[in-house]
């Protein structure tokens, strides 16, 4: 099974703001990047999107009935959520820098539970689609967590990977059943 997995267009938001779970419009139209996408994507497969406006736009681009899923949103940064970053306490960016897969930002949700969400789709997702390949519209942390899932990469090594706005990646998810992330 290969997952074709796209990263959301750039979302509407000031530079230096943390966002995950917050539902943010586009930046401004797709049709340029779907015009591009689109000879990359196998026409028939199945399409699963994050619920958020900045992946849902996308994917209605892309696909006549694309599933929503909510195990695709980005991380939940929380109260940190449309703050500037460098607003954000200096102690705490500390603190999640010495234990990023664990650390939580008040009342949102840490790496290591993204990674679980990310596990179960994952799982869910190799029963129901055993047959074939499928796309993914969703974030780059989500894309991050399926890397480390998948080559079974140490927690440093998948969340410093970059993937570009409207990017689009494919995965070989061979041995799904038995992905691991280490902690």
């Amino acid at each position: 099974m290969r997952l074709y997995l796209i990263r959301h267009p750039p979302p509407a938001v000031a530079e230096g703001t943390c966002y995950g779970r917050t539902d943010l419009p586009l930046a401004g139209p797709i049709n340029t990047l779907v015009a591009r996408l689109q000879p990359h994507l196998p026409a028939g497969l199945p399409l699963y999107s994050s619920p958020l406006q900045r992946c849902r736009q996308l994917a209605e681009a892309l696909h006549p009935r694309p599933h929503y899923d909510p195990r695709l949103q980005e991380m939940d940064f929380g109260l940190w959520e449309q703050q500037s970053w460098s607003a954000i306490d200096r102690q705490a960016i500390d603190q999640w820098a010495a234990d990023p897969l664990h650390f939580c930002p008040p009342r949102g949700e840490s790496a290591a539970q993204l990674v679980q969400r990310v596990r179960d789709f994952l799982a869910e997702l190799c029963a129901r689609e055993r047959s074939g390949d499928c796309i993914l519209v969703t974030h780059a942390g989500v894309i991050k967590a399926l890397q480390g899932l998948v080559h079974r990469l140490p927690v440093q090594a998948w969340m410093s990977l970059g993937f570009d706005y409207g990017s689009l990646t494919l995965l070989d998810v061979a041995g799904l059943p038995t992905v691991a992330c280490p902690d």
